[in-house]
């Protein structure tokens, strides 16, 4: 008689042992780096303070979701536009002292890659409110079932919203590609010339090569593989061009000024308090729509994945679609604590989704020692270093795929949910999400103005921000005497066949 071959993997209430838990974990920290750090080189957070939010948020989402639900919360990338859109508005700049608006003047000119903790404070108050968006949505799933948000946020509005956040960003992406103010410092053969651009054309093709044709765990390192490369280009023109040819950044002096302690290699990251303004709650809490797709979208994709697992292993049903709720909610509540501590906004992570696919390891306490890992790599200083020394157009190659990546999702959101392109309904919500989000960043660089106070905002108002209320506001009052479509409703066992 032949024996049956034992099926390999842990499902969400399993744990390895202790050993393989580590490497697990190890795993998929490194995973989940790339992005979480980008994040913060990006929009001027502190990266040690990201780092750490990233895994407390993820703790805490664990806890909130009872231990049943085995996602990693890290820093989106769908806020970039909002932060950088508040921070050159005018309400930011006239609550911040004197030396913190020539350090945020700094930020916007490429200077430095750190935001002023004044000016990050006043972000933290709209990345808290932002979760109330997933929580309410996750209520309204508990309370309706899962199509109530899809009938007040309909892929029209959340497609179009994601695709202005990665296209607004198109211009930051070439201008890091080729950073200004490292072509003003530099000497003639290096400035505007082409070797700057071989180093961020050399990230961006070697990302976009890993990510097509690597396999296995390789295959969700692209980011962090394709930085190696670029940075490994750099070092060479330093090598053969000495430092005329150093394209490496200083350590900002700022990265660990706002530390509470240090001693050699480790200090605690520089935590900031939230202070209230309105001004960052219009501009950031609406961009939290466009979050929600995607974290469903995940739910369903895991519970695909753990319950293939659980019938191989002739387990139990892990009916992990049913918790929809429960995982908005703690993706609002991550939110929450990551805005708390100082860190950016962010959503659960389809990179480490991939990886307990491939690796078929969903065990919940492989992600809490991963969390637990990751704040532990907060307090190491010679890492966060590391990272602020990353050459400006390595980040710039990186964000040319990351950003367009971002827009060809909100099409694809559109794609999977079937949005009829020939109703004049949709066509005009989608249409003026598109210009006032596109045309707002390009006309007037991402503020829109009104040539009065506006309230809560000043004189001007930022672009992703207005582009999406109206669009809500515009589907709202078009919707009225709508005929509905008799049809049944899917539930989530019709939506997820899979299962």
């Amino acid at each position: 008689m032949l024996k049956q071959k034992e099926v390999i993997g842990y499902l969400p209430d399993e744990r390895p042992s202790t050993w393989k838990l580590l490497l697990y974990a190890i795993q998929q920290v490194i995973v989940m780096f790339p992005a979480t750090v980008a994040v913060a080189l990006i929009t001027g957070f502190q990266v040690s303070t990201t780092i750490f939010a990233s895994g407390l948020a993820t703790i805490c989402f664990i806890l909130i979701t009872r231990r049943q639900i085995p996602l990693y919360y890290g820093s989106s990338f769908s806020y970039l536009t909002a932060v950088a859109g508040l921070m050159s508005g005018q309400a930011v700049r006239d609550s911040i002292s004197p030396q913190a608006l020539i350090q945020l003047d700094a930020w916007s000119k490429g200077l430095t890659s750190v935001l002023p903790s004044e000016a990050i404070s006043y972000a933290q108050f709209g990345i808290i409110m932002s979760g109330f968006i997933s929580i309410g949505a996750g209520l309204l799933v508990r309370a309706f079932g899962s199509k109530a948000v899809e009938k007040i946020l309909p892929a029209s509005i959340t497609g179009p919203v994601a695709m202005i956040i990665g296209l607004t960003l198109a211009g930051v992406a070439l201008s890091d590609a080729a950073p200004k103010a490292l072509a003003e410092g530099a000497k003639a053969g290096i400035a505007n010339g082409p070797l700057i651009w071989l180093v961020s054309l050399a990230t961006l093709l070697s990302t976009i090569l890993f990510s097509r044709y690597l396999k296995g765990f390789l295959g969700q390192l692209p980011l962090l593989l394709g930085a190696a490369v670029g940075c490994a280009v750099a070092g060479i023109l330093y090598l053969f061009g000495g430092t005329d040819l150093n394209l490496f950044r200083e350590i900002p002096k700022e990265a660990l000024a706002g530390s509470l302690w240090s001693a050699g290699p480790f200090a605690i990251p520089a935590f900031s308090l939230p202070k209230v303004s309105l001004a960052a709650v219009i501009a950031i809490m609406p961009i939290a729509i466009a979050t929600i797709p995607e974290s469903t979208a995940h739910i369903y994709q895991l519970d695909i994945y753990v319950n293939d697992l659980a019938k191989k292993k002739k387990a139990k049903k892990y009916n992990l679609a049913e918790k929809l709720h429960l995982n908005l909610i703690g993706d609002g509540i991550g939110d929450m604590i990551s805005g708390f501590v100082g860190g950016p906004a962010g959503t659960n992570y389809g990179e480490n989704i991939s990886t307990m696919a491939i690796t078929r390891v969903f065990s919940v306490p492989v992600l809490f020692a991963a969390s637990i890992i990751a704040m532990v790599l907060a307090f190491f200083t010679p890492l966060v270093q590391g990272i602020y020394a990353i050459p400006q157009a390595v980040i710039g190659g990186l964000e040319i795929y990351l950003f367009g990546a971002i827009a060809a999702q909100g099409a694809a959101i559109m794609i999977d949910k079937k949005v009829d392109m020939f109703s004049p309904k949709n066509i005009a919500v989608i249409a003026t999400i598109m210009v006032i989000g596109i045309g707002g960043q390009y006309a007037f660089g991402g503020n829109i103005p009104f040539g009065v106070d506006v309230p809560f905002f000043g004189s001007s108002i930022p672009c992703i921000a207005a582009a999406a209320i109206f669009g809500i506001l515009l589907n709202l009052i078009l919707s009225i005497g709508e005929k509905k479509n008799i049809q049944p409703e899917q539930d989530i066992a019709e939506a997820n066949p899979q299962a």
